[in-house]
């Protein structure tokens, strides 16, 4: 499927000028929206942004402040209760 995008042509003007290939970040920059909202798994943004590998993925996200896996606040006081426990 091909998705056409409008951009008033100076502001196109100015954005491509920045340099890049302007379609492919906004190819990324929508892969990472939808990524973090839980609506593109890895498997089909690796797809979608033509990764080979996931090593490729994994850097494409690393580049791009992806963070996955961070304690929740749940986590943290789940651990903080573990460590009073302990005597901690």
């Amino acid at each position: 499927m091909n998705v056409t995008i409008q951009f008033p042509d100076d502001l196109a003007r100015e954005l491509a000028a920045t340099g890049g290939d302007l379609s492919r970040r906004v190819l990324e920059a929508f892969a990472v929206e939808e990524y973090k909202n839980g609506r593109l798994n890895r498997p089909a943004m690796r797809e979608l942004l033509g990764f080979g590998t996931r090593d490729q993925l994994d850097g494409f996200l690393k580049a791009h402040a992806v963070v996955e896996d961070l304690p929740t606040l749940d986590d943290l006081e789940r651990e903080r209760l573990d460590l009073r426990s302990l005597g901690f």
